[in-house]
């Protein structure tokens, strides 16, 4: 189908040579030649418009008081607006843009300026649908209904969900093990809210050191540190009219926990080596798997941002607390899996869920979905291959309980056992002991410099007795 183009013009030699050029390029352009035939353009069944070329004054009003309407009443689909005007003045222009207008041009203007300024309004209004497609789609996906489960305590879970995505919270805290789903709840809350037509900006704390983490969470100016070349949007910025989800909170930095309390409580932010506080509409979702109690009183996690952050709190049930939420949770991870990797998995034995409620799950769903995975992609049938559960007391070959070092090999469970920070520590681990705690051989052989390795050593409270070199 091609592009819509809505042309608003009462001067019909004008409009009709316009309409013609516009076709000879392949666009689908409806002509009106006044604010009432615009309505029924704007609003007809054959599909709305990408883009309007608006003359200002027409016969029954003025293009900008429908533009105006339109974007009071929350009417429209996305399009952009270029408007026309033979009598152009500093007062109308300074509207049109304040009311959105991708452009506001004086009469005569070139046909081939016309046609690259529609061209990029085109480009925008289809950019602005896919994104509003795509918000829809995720409404639709992360309901409360995505969290899966029969159990009670599922069924209370998805019932605080829908009633706290319908409040205007600016701040609130997941707890819950590791692949307990807080991605999930983070991702409910914010397409079932207000915000589902924001933008969700996800950052996990412990994957950044400190200095990059305040750069990424507050942006920075130009010059505010060496390789700052230009100037950088932060996660907070990014997330203006929408959600942050912050993802293991307690690795974050007490001083940065400062500033984003601050944020939190003003809604404004400063960049690094910015002089102006910038103001900022975002919604933050913090989540993390340990006990903020114990946190709290040990001071890695501030007090007055755990009680900001905890006026609404949810705790994520583990897997083991409900395992009868398995009998719905395998057939829907199963059929997920065989969609995307084309296999054909359709009959679960009983066998195989008597071997899922025995097992501890101490990775939860996330692990769950990794057995999972690993068996449907190793099934040759549609009957579940039991034999690569893995589980530590089913058949096939005996499943990896921990981590393990073999000779120059590290060897990690990769079934949600573990958590990303605990194989890096294992890891720093290993090597420091090899080489006997030198810091400097350690970290060539990690392939890294002495100030990221002491940057993690500290990170992980590593203990390097004597051997600090």
């Amino acid at each position: 189908m091609s592009d819509q183009v809505l042309i608003i013009e009462d001067e019909r030699l004008l409009g009709e040579e316009m309409a013609r050029h516009f076709r000879r390029n392949g666009l689908d352009v409806t002509l009106a030649p006044d604010l009432t035939a615009a309505r029924k353009g704007l609003n007809g069944r054959e599909g709305a418009p990408l883009v309007v070329l608006a003359d200002m004054s027409l016969p029954d009003g003025n293009s900008l008081d429908l533009l105006e309407e339109r974007r009071e009443r929350r009417e429209g689909n996305g399009e952009e607006w270029i408007l026309l005007t033979g009598y152009g003045s500093v007062p109308d222009s300074v509207r049109a843009l304040q009311l959105g207008a991708f452009d506001f041009l004086e009469k005569p203007c070139p046909l081939q300026r016309l046609d690259v300024i529609l061209n990029g309004a085109l480009r925008s209004a289809k950019a602005q649908r896919r994104l509003r497609d795509q918000s829809r789609s995720n409404s639709r996906r992360y309901s409360p209904e995505a969290f899966i489960g029969r159990s009670r305590a599922a069924t209370q879970l998805r019932q605080m969900l829908a009633r706290i995505a319908e409040v205007p919270f600016s701040a609130m805290m997941i707890t819950g093990e590791t692949g307990t789903g807080k991605g999930l709840a983070a991702r409910i809350l914010h397409y079932g809210g207000m915000r589902a037509d924001g933008p969700l900006v996800s950052v996990n704390c412990a994957a950044l050191p400190r200095e990059l983490l305040e750069s990424e969470l507050f942006g920075h100016e130009a010059g505010a540190f060496t390789g700052a070349r230009k100037r950088h949007r932060g996660y907070l910025e990014q997330a203006d009219g929408g959600s942050l989800f912050l993802d293991e909170l307690g690795d974050m930095e007490l001083d940065l926990q400062s500033k984003l309390l601050t944020t939190i409580e003003d809604q404004t932010l400063r960049r690094l080596g910015g002089e102006n506080s910038i103001q900022v509409d975002v919604q933050i979702i913090a989540a993390t798997n340990k006990d903020v109690a114990a946190e709290v009183r040990e001071g890695r996690l501030r007090e007055d941002l755990y009680h900001r952050l905890s006026v609404f709190k949810i705790t994520l049930p583990t897997l083991r607390e409900r395992p009868e939420d398995l009998e719905d949770l395998v057939p829907a991870i199963v059929d997920e899996l065989n969609a995307r990797s084309e296999r054909r998995v359709r009959e679960v034995p009983q066998g195989v869920y008597r071997q899922l409620r025995e097992y501890d799950w101490p990775g939860n769903v996330r692990e769950l979905r990794n057995v999972l995975e690993r068996c449907v992609l190793l099934s040759t049938g549609e009957r579940f291959p039991e034999q690569w559960l893995q589980l530590g007391h089913g058949g096939g070959p005996a499943s990896q309980q921990g981590p393990e070092l073999e000779g120059n090999r590290v060897s990690i469970p990769l079934d949600g056992s573990m958590r990303l920070d605990e194989m890096d520590r294992y890891i720093i681990q290993c090597a420091l002991e090899r080489n006997d705690y030198n810091v400097t051989a350690t970290a060539r052989a990690l392939g890294t410099t002495r100030e990221t390795l002491r940057y993690r050593v500290q990170k992980y409270r590593i203990d390097l007795g004597k051997g600090d070199r």
